[in-house]
């Protein structure tokens, strides 16, 4: 009998995006009574949660009430997928489209050893189904950064044995019961952005193996000219870098080396001419603040954009 699968698709508005996600769903190749879709709402305010409950009446709705961010969400939908008995949790963002044997072949890679406790697929964009968002990252412990290193290269299609990585996107992420239960849940501390990389880490600390799967399958509607060029951004990315880098305990030497290279970062934003009216001064500033005071979750002084 195949395992039972609880597919967690998180959102905040993006009502479109969602129902197509869930469109999507429909079609997995898997044995219908052997997975569930619920849908965790961080407090939609574009009917997202009406529109979902009229026309997918066989997926299930929590409502969260407030926007409690990616690791709190997602974590509501894992609590419940334990307490469900589920074997397995996948994450799936909603911007997302699956490839209906997605689901089966990333199970078939898990089930193969009780060692193996997160798999990925093979992210590509929505809109260039040839070239690959995330096939897995690395981390480069040295220089306290995280890559994903296929990131825009082009696809060469489904094949390649499974792999191991360092760690796989929240995006689509596939993690077993025994790893959930053993490294704990996401930590709610990050709000958004690092909080799945360091999940891996713990649960690969706790002895078992990350996996990225070249056949199964995921299209994102990341557009592909995304720019990251938001204060929110800069603020979460700086605060949650430093942040991953003391949870996993990494070298003090690879935090100093991180904290130099965002001090030469926001001096160029600053004294630069060309990058002078460039965001980000704000965000970093507010982040280190935040990260020494000790002061996580949500950005208490977001900025709109």
């Amino acid at each position: 009998m195949q395992p039972r699968v609880a597919i967690l698709i998180l959102c905040y508005n993006g009502m479109a995006d969602t129902l197509a996600c869930l469109e999507s769903l429909r079609h997995v190749e898997y044995p219908q009574a052997r997975y569930e879709v619920v849908v965790l709402d961080n407090a939609s305010s574009d009917a997202t949660v009406e529109q979902v409950r009229s026309q997918f009446p066989e997926v299930t709705v929590i409502e969260n009430g407030a926007n409690l961010g990616f690791a709190a969400g997602n974590n509501v939908g894992l609590r419940y997928a334990l307490a469900q008995g589920f074997d397995y949790a996948l994450l799936l963002n909603n911007d997302t489209e699956v490839v209906p044997d997605l689901l089966q072949r990333m199970v078939e890679v898990a089930e193969a050893d009780s060692t193996i406790g997160v798999v990925g697929p093979t992210i590509t964009y929505y809109e260039r189904p040839d070239l690959i968002w995330s096939a897995g990252g690395s981390i480069d412990w040295q220089h306290g950064t995280c890559v994903m290193p296929e990131h825009g290269q082009p696809d060469l299609g489904r094949r390649g044995d499974p792999r191991a990585v360092d760690f796989v996107t929240g995006c689509a992420l596939l993690v077993k019961r025994a790893a959930l239960k053993q490294a704990g849940l996401l930590d709610e501390r990050f709000f958004m952005y690092f909080e799945e990389t360091e999940w891996c880490v713990r649960i690969a600390r706790a002895g078992f193996r990350i996996l990225q799967v070249p056949t199964a399958l995921v299209r994102h509607k990341i557009p592909l000219n995304a720019r990251y060029d938001k204060e929110y951004l800069a603020y979460y990315m700086t605060r949650n870098r430093l942040l991953f880098l003391w949870a996993t305990h990494a070298r003090w030497s690879t935090r100093c080396m991180a904290m130099s290279q965002d001090i030469r970062t926001y001096l160029s934003i600053c004294l630069r001419p060309k990058w002078r009216n460039r965001p980000g001064r704000v965000g970093m500033r507010e982040a280190w603040f935040d990260f020494w005071r000790g002061r996580f979750g949500q950005w208490r002084q977001q900025l709109p954009g």
